[in-house]
């Protein structure tokens, strides 16, 4: 028996669940941070596993099995496609499956504009779903701030002391970036009701079902990244190096679930402060991750650019 076969029966015990009943353990690729498996039982049950990692990572990097099992219960209150949380050990975390495959590649145009159009309603959805405070759930800066400024600010604060200690190479020096963002933090005061976003809503944990024939959206996954804050800080993932002004589908369909996406000046800073964090986020981890050379190149190549792009936002008070 392997170390993850005894390490599943033991979940599947610790989540009531016969051990005896499983017939396999498989790994799933397209993570990048914590060990994910699949566990068929004899049933015909199916689950998802995941296990956290003991390597080093940055210093949001705390407990995000607990956020992403905070999301999950978000996403079934906000009745929005998502996994389902049977048993969480702080360690590892157990899930139901979703339908479907990951969105990758381009299918037909009108195909890809309904699915747009479905993710755009999925997500409204999402942020209606309010938090008991700002920041990460995990406490990993403390307990949750009264509010957005002093979350984020701590957050973006914190990965630039990351960038650092790790020597990660970023296209202007981290106390430059610091002094840039800190121009825009007064446009955060305007967020006033912690919502849930989801932060990692790129393609890869987008899945699609095609099992009925037409197209839909069977699940938003991989909700280790979520805090509870401004929603507009989701558009950054779900445009991942482009912008989200121009995908009409997704703000049709967003729009018509009741989300807000006024994009006036205080937003288009706001979202210009979060591309800057999630960027920072993708220049910083490739360190401790070891991705290696080619992943280095594309970050050099693709990802400083739109960083730069953000902190000339920034810098300009949000004019674009």
């Amino acid at each position: 028996m392997t170390d993850s076969w005894e390490r599943a029966r033991s979940v599947l015990e610790t989540a009531g669940i016969p051990p005896g009943r499983l017939a396999q353990v498989a790994p799933l690729g397209g993570g990048t941070y914590n060990t994910v498996e699949e566990l068929r039982l004899t049933d015909g049950a199916h689950y998802v596993l995941k296990v956290a990692p003991t390597a080093p990572g940055l210093s949001h990097e705390s407990r995000l099995l607990c956020a992403e099992a905070e999301f999950c219960r978000g996403a079934a209150r906000a009745d929005v496609p998502a996994p389902r949380v049977v048993a969480l050990d702080g360690q590892w975390l157990l899930m139901t499956v979703c339908p479907g495959d990951t969105w990758n590649g381009s299918p037909p145009s009108a195909e890809q504009d309904d699915l747009r159009r479905e993710l755009g309603g999925h997500v409204a959805r999402l942020h209606r779903v309010t938090g008991p405070g700002f920041g990460y759930p995990s406490g990993v800066f403390g307990p949750l701030a009264a509010d957005w400024r002093t979350a984020f600010t701590a957050m973006f604060d914190a990965l630039l002391a990351d960038a650092r200690a790790y020597g990660a190479r970023l296209p202007r020096p981290a106390d430059e970036v610091a002094a840039v963002a800190r121009a825009g933090f007064d446009a955060l005061d305007e967020v006033t009701v912690a919502r849930l976003v989801h932060f990692d809503l790129w393609p890869g944990n987008i899945l699609v079902d095609r099992a009925g024939g037409e197209p839909r959206i069977g699940g938003l996954v991989d909700g280790e990244r979520m805090f509870w804050g401004d929603p507009l800080a989701d558009f950054v993932s779900l445009a991942l190096l482009g912008d989200i002004r121009r995908d009409e589908p997704f703000l049709e369909g967003y729009r018509g679930a009741g989300g807000r996406a006024v994009f006036d000046r205080s937003a288009r800073l706001r979202l210009a402060l979060y591309r800057a964090y999630l960027y920072l986020i993708m220049l910083v981890e490739t360190v401790p991750r070891a991705y290696g050379a080619d992943h280095d190149r594309w970050l050099r190549e693709a990802v400083a650019p739109e960083l730069l792009r953000a902190l000339d936002e920034i810098g300009s008070g949000g004019v674009s």
